[in-house]
């Protein structure tokens, strides 16, 4: 593997500036759950590009949280500052409507990284061309950045040059996953972020908000000579009548969640599935510390 180039590539940024949406065009393929909803990334997710030349890891870090409300929200903060100290490349990322600097802890840590900054300016698309000029030259007083693009990853307008300033910046090393490896997540973890992208996009108010997804079981088999897999998996809500809104009058409601998720499930794994959802209450679990370790968090 001589030349061959390898690293880490963290993306950091606030809430809803799209960086889920920026890591699934670079992979090419729908790594993390996207939605208009702020905060709808909970964990930090590899997503590991191979070709024969290079292995790029991408990190999708929750985004980060100036006044966190409940120790979710803290649990979360530490995967985003962890996304600071094992990077190749950092890419801060922002949006045509940021007005905030980070406060002056991350901000800190980010003009102390021995690594090459860029910085992205998302969603060009729908702001003001005046408002984007001010708010790369308030970050050009902050931070000396190798590279600075303004795009718009929903519509892939200039985001062609990234991947090739990225490719430019990692060292040379040999790969560190396996050139056969997509994720450091199981496909659990995928199928139970698919369950919860389809209750952000058919319930609103504050219940996606308050739900978390358990998948209990995973059981693969074959059925008709093709693979099948059973998947049974909990929502957990945080009070009595969340339940009664996620199931819906008559249980309407959760059947379409379940004709939903199936469907995205089944693109995701390509194979057929039998997919049973049941909904528990779990008070105050997004405070609980057992809750948070019970679902991945606080590791």
């Amino acid at each position: 593997m001589n030349n061959h180039k390898s690293g880490f590539v963290n993306i950091i940024g606030r809430p809803n500036v799209g960086k889920s949406t920026l890591i699934n065009l670079l992979m090419g393929e729908k790594m993390s759950i996207v939605s208009h909803k702020p905060q709808t990334t909970r964990h930090r997710i590899l997503g590991i590009l191979n070709e024969d030349a290079y292995q790029i890891i991408f990190s999708d870090s929750p985004g980060i949280i100036g006044d966190p409300g409940y120790e979710l929200h803290k649990s979360m903060n530490k995967y985003a500052y962890s996304s600071l100290e094992d990077a190749d490349v950092l890419i801060l990322m922002t949006d045509a409507f940021e007005d905030e600097i980070f406060n002056e802890s991350l901000l800190s840590s980010v003009k102390k990284a021995a690594v090459p900054v860029f910085l992205v300016v998302n969603k060009i698309d729908i702001g003001e061309t005046n408002k984007i000029d001010e708010i790369v030259k308030k970050w050009e007083q902050e931070i000396k950045f190798q590279h600075i693009f303004e795009i718009s990853a929903l519509r892939q307008t200039n985001t062609d040059k990234i991947l090739e300033a990225i490719l430019a910046a990692l060292p040379e090393s040999p790969p560190y996953y396996p050139k056969d490896q997509f994720s450091d997540r199981s496909e659990r973890f995928f199928v139970s972020e698919i369950i919860r992208e389809q209750i952000l996009l058919l319930y609103s108010q504050e219940i996606p908000y308050s739900v978390e997804v358990e998948v209990v079981e995973f059981k693969e088999s074959i059925k008709r000579e093709k693979p099948f897999v059973h998947i049974y998996a909990h929502i957990y809500v945080s009070r009595k009548t969340q339940k009664g809104i996620i199931i819906g009058n008559q249980g309407s409601s959760i059947k379409q969640l379940g004709i939903d998720a199936r469907k995205a499930i089944e693109a995701f794994l390509d194979k057929r599935i039998h997919l049973e959802l049941f909904v528990k209450v779990a008070p105050e679990w997004r405070n609980n510390s057992n809750s948070l370790r019970k679902f991945g968090y606080n590791q």
